[in-house]
């Protein structure tokens, strides 16, 4: 007996982002969380890249052109409820890429991919500047602390620098940001009042305007026990990736990203020992 046609319908997510040979970050890291929270992921791609779980060798951009192709495609044909952007590589693309989603009824979750776990820089110097019209555009800005420091061009080394960056992408027009503290330095801060606190717990500062009537944004920091492990390659993918998912379920914006961060920890304890470098982290991993 032949078996009945079953199909499911997912919510429908999009990334667009660079992507990596090595499997462990970029689209293929997107792709991976997406399914993991039950999301069907589509995908843009924005550059080709050689790298491995030791570094990157080369980057392609693709044109604006090509870019804007693929996610007229994507559009045409699916119903995308929520999108991420990763590496965007070129002001060509992050502009290309500013102009597509300016049509788009959805929340955008922006990472701004600018520095590879590995140290190596992936977007040019010019692609920098032409990031304020997608942040002021977004749902939620996601950088790691040298991501936020080149964003706000002042150096973000504590919680509290990170407070300061996340306030200031929200002012730029952010509803929220994330600024990731996988990065900063906690012992010692000021504003730690709790003494006995783990100095080695990862402290990320979430921003966020949550619509209420007193207009100065919420500061939340959400901390977890730090994973000792320099294989770490795609947390930052996988970590936006999982936001988009959760918001494309409908989940609202705070608790989709608190759930998300709690749940990174278990894709480092649990990744990929894979390549001759650091490895990569689980997508799969992560309870949806």
């Amino acid at each position: 007996m032949t078996p009945p046609f079953d199909p499911v319908s997912p919510p429908v997510a999009l990334t667009i982002a660079g992507s990596d040979s090595g499997g462990g970050a970029g689209i293929q890291a997107d792709l991976k969380a997406m399914t993991a929270h039950d999301v069907f992921g589509t995908s843009v791609v924005t550059a080709t890249t050689a790298q491995n779980t030791r570094g990157v060798h080369d980057v392609v951009p693709l044109s604006a052109e090509h870019v804007t192709a693929q996610y007229d495609a994507v559009v045409e044909d699916f119903a995308p409820a929520a999108v991420k952007t990763g590496m965007l590589a070129t002001r060509e693309v992050v502009e290309a890429t500013t102009r597509a989603l300016e049509t788009f009824d959805g929340p955008v979750v922006v990472d701004p991919v600018m520095v590879a776990a590995t140290g190596d820089r992936l977007l040019s110097a010019g692609a920098e500047a032409a990031y304020d019209d997608l942040i002021a555009s977004a749902t939620l800005v996601t950088p790691n602390a040298d991501e936020a420091a080149i964003l706000v061009d002042s150096a973000v080394e504590t919680p509290t620098d990170a407070e300061r960056a996340g306030r200031e992408l929200v002012d730029r027009g952010a509803d929220a940001a994330l600024v990731k503290g996988g990065h900063l330095a906690v012992e010692g801060d000021a504003d730690r009042d709790d003494a006995d606190r783990n100095a080695g717990d990862v402290v990320d500062t979430l921003v966020i305007v949550d619509g209420s009537d007193d207009e100065d944004p919420r500061v939340r920091r959400i901390e977890n026990p730090r994973i000792d492990t320099d294989a770490t390659h795609g947390s930052g993918c996988t970590l936006s990736s999982a936001i988009a998912a959760r918001l494309a379920r409908g989940e609202p914006l705070e608790a989709a990203v608190a759930d998300a961060v709690d749940g990174m920890g278990e894709t480092i304890r649990r990744g990929y020992d894979v390549g001759e470098g650091p490895g990569a982290v689980n997508p799969t991993a992560m309870d949806p």
